[in-house]
């Protein structure tokens, strides 16, 4: 899981820096909304790995 969220930073860390930026601007129930959504994907892809 690191290894993907570090590769942004690395490879791009000015767009990263951007997007973090518009990240920290949105509305704290939209962020809750993407976290929920990726709590459910990741929960997904466990499960599906798993069979």
């Amino acid at each position: 899981m690191l290894i993907v969220e570090g590769m942004f930073p690395f490879v791009a860390p000015d767009r990263w820096r951007q997007s973090f930026r518009k990240i920290t601007e949105m509305p704290s129930g939209q962020i809750r909304f993407f976290g929920l959504a990726a709590v459910a994907l990741g929960l997904m892809l466990m499960l599906l790995a798993d069979h």
